[in-house]
């Protein structure tokens, strides 16, 4: 960022004021590729079906309700795959995990009469128990994730269809809820869904907060801080996006509003992105997917992020897994296919290192919601299913490849604006050469 330490004094228009509106001193336009390539995306197929229909489908109140409920499945896995690929590992088997737990889940109350909220707990306690098991061959005994989870994928597909005698298994409606349901009516003169603009309202205040308290921190520790408008910019905009966005959410058809599953999408996003950048666990995750010998002599016990982060995925595997079940109202001997390639596509558009300690949860949200809006913008205008593939495929290879081409010339990563943020923060309780490289130093 540009600007004095700890106070700004009055200056002149620097262009680097535009590169610290969004993210740093040492950021550029490049960076934001994807980001931008999300806006251009959803330009494109706005401005399209425009051409087909009078005010365009894209950006219309009922089509973002339906790419959060369609995506959210596969948004919660990219959550949890990033600190997989961080740690330098892969997790081949979050389809069939999460179809393994949704037939348990469906079955534990079409035949055990089990009520739905003790039917979620379940579903939560196999997943973290099918990702203990696999973590402790990972962690403990050594064999490499590509095969454990190869072989977890093979073995929770039979499963599956073993359980659920490869049948269709419906589940009750007030199970539905999570997968299907929107924010409730309040009633009133309103004519619009009160509480998701209320959804919006938080968001907003959380913006503000999240950007006094970084300039705050900033002051407190003496390092460079942008010019106020720069920060008074970057709030207005975002905040206006938001509130757009929560407009048109909440003046969809009657009796909707924003998603359920989106709700729970966003509390995971707020969670997970604290605990990897505001925490010490999260600070191992990057640090041992850096430098594992590095962060081992550092005093970090490696093998233990290692159990909990393949645990953890399976965890997030089961939620993505109850909620697809919960909005197709049956369970299924197909579910989860391909799940897990979807997620790691979008984990590496949105920035992550293929050789690990490098990544966020933010910005595999954007990749995945690039994925998405590809999906459902080619499905709009008509695409055949090959062709969505295909493009799908190009545009994963060009994403890695512009990030392996920019770190060959030196530059850094798509995503590594983010994680050099970190550096910004308080100090932290160890420092090793594989955090100060994940942050960029």
């Amino acid at each position: 960022m540009s600007g004095t330490t700890g106070t700004e004094s009055p200056r002149g228009f620097q262009f680097s004021d535009l590169r610290a509106m969004f993210g740093g001193a040492q950021s550029s336009l490049r960076q934001f590729g994807i980001l931008g390539s999300l806006v251009v995306i959803i330009l494109i197929f706005q401005i399209a079906t425009m051409i087909l229909k009078p005010n365009g489908t894209t950006l219309s109140s009922g089509n973002l309700i339906n790419v959060i409920n369609q995506y959210s499945f596969i948004l919660i896995l990219a959550i949890g795959m990033v600190m997989v690929i961080i740690m330098g590992h892969i997790d081949l088997s979050v389809g069939s995990v999460a179809a393994f737990v949704g037939i348990i889940v469906a079955k534990s109350m079409a035949d055990w009469n089990l009520p739905w909220p003790l039917a979620i707990l379940l579903g939560l306690v196999v997943g973290a128990l099918v990702g203990a098991w696999q973590g402790f061959w990972v962690a403990y005994v050594g064999v490499p994730a590509f095969i454990v989870t190869l072989a977890g994928m093979l073995f929770f597909r039979g499963a599956n269809q073993f359980i659920g005698q490869s049948t269709t298994v419906p589940v009750p409606k007030g199970f539905v809820v999570i997968g299907a349901g929107y924010l409730p009516e309040v009633g009133g003169p309103f004519n619009f869904n009160v509480l998701t603009m209320v959804l919006a309202l938080l968001a907003v205040a959380w913006v503000v907060f999240y950007e006094i308290r970084t300039r705050r921190v900033q002051h407190r520790m003496g390092s460079a801080s942008a010019p106020l408008w720069v920060s008074v910019v970057k709030v207005v905009a975002l905040s206006v996006i938001i509130l757009l966005a929560g407009w048109q959410f909440a003046n969809g058809r009657p009796g909707t509003g924003f998603p359920i599953s989106g709700v729970i999408l966003l509390a995971l996003v707020i969670l997970y992105t604290f605990l990897t950048r505001n925490t010490v666990f999260g600070r191992h995750i990057y640090a041992v997917g850096g430098n594992r010998q590095a962060a081992r002599l550092s005093g970090v016990k490696d093998r233990w992020v290692d159990f909990f982060v393949i645990m953890n995925m399976s965890v997030l595997a089961a939620v993505a897994g109850m909620i697809f079940v919960a909005r197709s109202q049956a369970s299924g001997p197909g579910d989860g296919n391909m799940w897990e390639l979807d997620a790691i596509a979008a984990v590496f558009i949105g920035g992550a290192a293929v050789s690990g300690g490098i990544g966020t949860v933010i910005g595999s949200i954007i990749g995945g919601l690039v994925m998405a809006f590809l999906n459902n913008g080619m499905a709009l205008l008509g695409f055949p299913a090959d062709v969505v593939s295909m493009v799908k495929g190009l545009v994963l290879l060009l994403a890695v490849g512009i990030d392996v081409w920019n770190k060959q010339q030196g530059r850094p990563s798509i995503i590594g604006f983010l994680t050099r943020r970190l550096s910004r923060r308080e100090p932290e309780p160890f420092q090793t050469p594989a955090a100060d490289t994940v942050r960029g130093k």
